[in-house]
């Protein structure tokens, strides 16, 4: 893994011409875009398409949950779009049937296991008994059994979840903000250097990048950093 393919950049836009036009700025340093909700209510999954044929990597940050049929057929009907990641939330049934409708087309299923804007009085409020180190766990657990190809989680759980998932499981990290950056909606938050050295494959970042005054520039430096942890790392 190159710390380009690394970055994944998240396009929480509202039009696809904004989409568009960031994707143009960013050029080629950067090869791997998210689509979420507010853009895929917006023509984002016709982007995703666009971004494919141009040669860029597209991971449509869905999250999926329904009974497990139909989740199934809409995960097949997402395959056929031959984007690289998809998410789901981190319940057995919905992680399944995700798989069997990923099939062969080589769509990775990432679990979703607790959102980054949430901490533990969050998860109590949400009738949660355990906190989110353990809930975590318990979804990495099961996301493992259930075959799936990765996890989201923040970057305050991959030093724990690594070595219970191992190296093959990918580990999906939003959450990141370069040092001194504003943390927003977000809690369990570090940076893209200590995320890396934590064990992260992929870091997920929007705000940093997208609203940064040069966003090509801010890219760069994330890439980097990325480098220079991943040199860190192999040592």
């Amino acid at each position: 893994m190159t710390a380009r393919d690394a970055l994944i950049v998240a396009l929480d836009v509202e039009t696809v011409d904004a989409a568009r036009a960031l994707v143009e700025a960013l050029g080629d340093s950067v090869g791997f875009y998210k689509i979420g909700l507010e853009l895929a209510f917006a023509g984002g999954l016709e982007l995703a398409q666009e971004l494919k044929d141009s040669g860029k990597r597209v991971f449509l940050d869905l999250k999926l949950h329904d009974i497990g049929a139909t989740v199934e057929r809409a995960t097949r009907q997402i395959a056929r779009r031959n984007v690289d990641f998809l998410t789901v939330h981190g319940y057995e049934q919905t992680m399944r049937a995700a798989r069997e409708g990923a099939g062969e087309s080589g769509l990775r299923i990432l679990a979703v296991t607790v959102l980054t804007s949430y901490d533990d009085a969050d998860l109590r409020k949400a009738g949660y008994a355990q906190g989110v180190t353990a809930t975590v766990a318990s979804r990495a657990t099961i996301a493992r059994e259930a075959g799936v190809a990765g996890l989201i989680l923040s970057p305050m759980e991959l030093s724990a979840i690594r070595p219970l998932v191992g190296p093959q499981m990918l580990l999906v990290t939003p959450g990141v903000r370069p040092h001194g950056g504003a943390s927003n909606d977000q809690k369990r938050v570090a940076s893209p250097g200590e995320a890396i050295g934590a064990g992260a494959d992929h870091l997920v970042v929007g705000r940093p990048i997208t609203r940064a005054e040069h966003p090509r520039k801010a890219a760069e430096a994330i890439v980097a950093e990325i480098q220079e942890a991943l040199g860190r790392r192999v040592t």
